[in-house]
Parts: C-alpha cells; structure tokens; sequence
C-alpha cells in the first residue's frame, strides 16, 4: 500500500459525520493510545498504576487495538516506525481476562532518569497526527475505521497554545519547533486538535513528592480527512462519501429488508390480535343489523344454542349447535356438527369448509324444512 502523509482536510458534513459513525459500529473495536510520560516527575506510581489497570480491565473491548507510547523529548518506541504503523505496533485485545490484563500492563514502562525535558506539544502533535493516519489508511484500503481514544499520564499541560514557552511549560527543549508560534510544526499541530473531534476528561494524581501528574482521557470520535478536488466535466471527485456508500450500502438493504420484515411481522401481530366484528342480520325480522359479534384469533362463534366453549352463539331453530363459525389467524371456517343441515351459499355443508367472502348467507332450514337464512358482514 502506497502511504501519503495525511494533513487535515475539509469540513465533514452532519451526514458524513453520522455515516462514518454507522461504519464505526459495524465495524467495531477502537484504537486506544497510551501516552506515557517517562520523566522522573511523573514516576508513574501505585495509584497511578491502579488507574490505569482500571481503565483496561474495564474499559477495554475484545476487538480493540491498543497502542502503547512512551514519550519525553520525543516518542521512545522500541521499534522503528512507518507510513502503515505511524505509532508502532498496536497489541490486539484479544480477551478481557486476567492474563491478558496483567500482559498489557507489563509493557507499560517505568519511569527513567535518563529521560528529562517533556516535549508535550511534540508528543501531542505526533500522536493525533498518528492517529488521523491510522484511520485514513482504513479509508484508502476500504476498511473499518474506528473510533479512537488517547490516555496521557503526564505533568506537562495538554492543549497549550503554538509557541509554548518557559513560562507555561519550563521543560520544553529550547531547540523544540514547537517554541516557535509560526513553526510549520507549530501550526500543523494547532490544525490537528481544530480539527479531529476531542473530548477532554482529567483526574489529577499526586506523587511520593506531593507533587502532582494528571491521568487525561482524550477521546476521538471516528473520522477521516475529506479532500474534494475538481475534475473534467463539471464534476469533483472526493473520498469520504464513496467510501460510505461503499460500507453502507449492503448494510443499509439488509436494514431496509430487516425493517420491512419487522413492519410487516408488526402488522401481522396486530391483525391477529386485533378481534373481528360479525354483523348478523336474521332474513326472518326487517332489522338489517340484529346482532354484533366480536370473534378474537383462536375463537369461534356456535350456530345454534350457546356453547361454552364458544365466545357468542347465533341463534337459529333448533335445541342443538349446526355449526362453528371458527377464526384461524386470517381465515374463517365454517365447521359443521352435521347434527343437522346447515348451507353456506345455497351449498348444504358437510366438512369444514373456508368462508373467502366479507359477506355470506347461512340457511338453517327448521324440522319442516322451512329456510332460516342467516346473512353476515365480516370486518376484520
């Protein structure tokens, strides 16, 4: 993969925003920085120590990537590093165990006198940088980018203005670029923290010395650099909404697909459950409407007299029950006891037989074969 340095980029629309925030979710997992001051004045001590084992026994997700940074006058890595791994090799959380807790926090380094002079502005400007690299080289090779978090444990103040000086940070190099306010390592840093999307939370720690070091949890939300450039034919061509369409796209239909599912599995719950409404007009009176009858899932209606197992009866000539009126799901039966006849549509009815019409007619003929027709309005 061919690597270009990564500088901020443009302005990321709300829609981007909220793209990039999707693909961080499908994708999971997050980057997670260790910035570890090395100097003598912050001897990271036991509550220091308990802090942090805090953050990675709690915090930390299978999945996510740990990245773990020592830093004085500059990064003191212990490899060399590169375009692909601006900030060296991350360690893959692989389980949230006691063992791998207790195998992270031995590569967290002890203090050294041999390191003086915290650079912090050169460390703040190597790890956001770093990290917008990480994350830009997802977007070039079509990956998952992530959100992204840095824990700095150090004295030194975060966030000062280009050009630090004695006054605000004594130990500070007098050779850093970073004491010059127009140094192009000045302005590059400033753009950083403009740019990526910080939230700051601090805890101070006091040291064997009564002396004080602050534990700050910086956290990233996921981003990448936006550059559109102009192209022939009116046209522009940019990076971040191909690549979101690219992500999203099969997402987004087994979304829509899963939504449609859950609507139509919604309302279908719902007219199960909603009840039906029988209208019974008797042909013998001259009501058209004689009786109403609710008829829930599951229920049925006797013809004839009552039934307890039944949620209403119609009445019809006779001391016996000719028939059910019997609701499965969205079909009605007509479900004769062939005590005697009943007709469904001019059809005298032997077996369970489908009722596929709103509006029906029973007869239910008395001793002297006299009609007793019966019609009904279903409203489901």
């Amino acid at each position: 993969m061919t690597i270009t340095k990564i500088t901020p980029g443009q302005t990321l629309t709300s829609t981007q925003k909220v793209g990039l925030d999707l693909v961080a979710v499908l994708g999971g997992g997050r980057d997670v920085v260790l910035a570890i001051d090395l100097t003598e004045s912050v001897g990271l001590n036991d509550e220091g120590r308990i802090r942090l084992r805090q953050i990675i026994q709690d915090s930390l997700k299978p999945g996510d990537t740990v990245y773990i940074i020592p830093f004085a006058q500059d990064i003191v890595l212990s490899e060399v590093k590169s375009g692909v791994n601006p900030l060296g090799t991350p360690i893959e959380f692989i389980s949230n165990n006691q063992e791998n807790i207790d195998k992270l926090l031995a590569k967290i380094p002890s203090p050294d006198p041999k390191y003086y002079g915290t650079d912090i502005q050169q460390a703040e400007f190597t790890i956001y940088q770093g990290l917008a690299q990480i994350n830009q080289n997802r977007l070039q090779e079509k990956q998952y980018i992530k959100p992204q978090s840095v824990i700095w444990v150090t004295d030194a103040p975060l966030f000062t203005q280009p050009g630090i000086t004695s006054q605000i940070w004594i130990e500070t190099p007098a050779n850093s670029p970073f004491r010059i306010l127009e140094s192009r390592e000045s302005q590059q840093r400033q753009a950083w923290i403009k740019d990526l999307p910080i939230q700051k939370r601090s805890l101070s720690i006091k040291t064997q010395n009564n002396q004080q070091y602050k534990l700050t949890v910086i956290d990233i939300a996921p981003t990448v650099q936006e550059f559109c450039t102009p192209a022939p034919g009116n046209q522009e061509t940019c990076l971040v909404t191909p690549y979101l369409i690219k992500k999203l796209s099969i997402p987004g239909l087994i979304s829509i697909l899963i939504l449609i599912v859950l609507f139509l599995s919604g309302l279908k719950l719902y007219r199960l459950q909603k009840k039906w409404e029988l209208i019974v007009d008797f042909e013998a009176t001259a009501k058209p409407e004689d009786q109403k009858c609710s008829l829930p899932n599951n229920k049925r209606i006797a013809i004839g007299e009552y039934d307890s197992t039944c949620v209403d009866s119609i009445d019809c000539p006779g001391v016996e029950v000719r028939a059910y009126l019997e609701r499965k799901g969205e079909k009605l039966y007509l479900v004769p006891t062939n005590l005697t006849p009943i007709y469904y549509n001019g059809k005298e009815i032997a077996s369970r037989t489908l009722i596929d019409k709103s509006r029906f007619r029973l007869n239910c003929p008395d001793v002297r074969n006299r009609d007793y027709e019966i019609i009904i309005k279903l409203k489901k």
